[in-house]
């Protein structure tokens, strides 16, 4: 994988969180890592595009508004190389030795946004998703979900993709949703709109039913 041993499903922990734009996800992965490392358990807080040196130029080119239009397939293909190099540096070493990876966005927001949101082919779109990761998916994602009215519309200043307008993010929302409905075992749907503390505490609950007996979900 990526040029390395592939991680086994015996290593570390590979937690996601997924949604929309302002539906809170950074807030909650700060308190699911705060929550695990006052346990005792090593937590590595990412995220994607862009926790990278290389994924900072990335990040620049897909979010900057001055980039303007952008081919869809050359978004998508920035976000699969970004997601290769963002394994490849932090996210499998740190599962090899153990960690447990709590990532804001990955392959989920691909298929979503560049796949759903773009109206891309989602099946071609995912073939270079899961290739640029070896296929490596998460034990859980977690889906914070609201309308887009509540959450991105009211934002003031907006990136690239918070920019590209109602249609695009409620395709991107119905998207996330079928993921999730499509494997149940391996997502925790919640109303962003809940509480920090509800929310927070719900995931808490999941993932220490992980912590305590890692389901095997590493694929490579």
């Amino acid at each position: 994988m990526s040029g390395s041993e592939p991680v086994r499903p015996d290593q570390g922990l590979f937690i996601v969180f997924e949604g929309g734009d302002g539906v809170g996800k950074s807030t909650q992965a700060d308190l699911l890592c705060r929550w695990l490392t006052e346990a005792g358990v090593e937590c590595v807080r990412t995220f994607e595009p862009g926790d990278s040196l290389v994924g900072t130029k990335i990040r620049q080119i897909v979010l900057d508004p001055a980039t303007g239009d952008l081919a869809p397939r050359a978004e998508a293909l920035l976000y699969a190389a970004d997601k290769a190099h963002h394994l490849y540096e932090l996210v499998e070493p740190a599962l090899r030795r153990g960690a447990v990876v709590v990532c804001d966005r990955y392959v989920d927001s691909m298929l979503a946004y560049q796949g759903a949101g773009r109206v891309l082919d989602i099946a071609e779109v995912e073939r270079v998703a899961r290739w640029a990761t070896g296929d490596l998916r998460p034990h859980l994602t977690v889906l914070l979900d609201v309308d887009p009215s509540e959450a991105v519309h009211s934002k003031v200043d907006k990136d690239r993709l918070e920019a590209a307008g109602d249609v695009f993010h409620q395709r991107t929302r119905e998207y996330f949703l079928q993921l999730a409905a499509r494997d149940p075992e391996h997502y925790l749907v919640l109303h962003a709109r809940d509480s920090v503390e509800q929310i927070a505490a719900a995931v808490q609950d999941r993932v220490h039913q992980l912590v305590s007996a890692p389901p095997g979900r590493l694929v490579s």
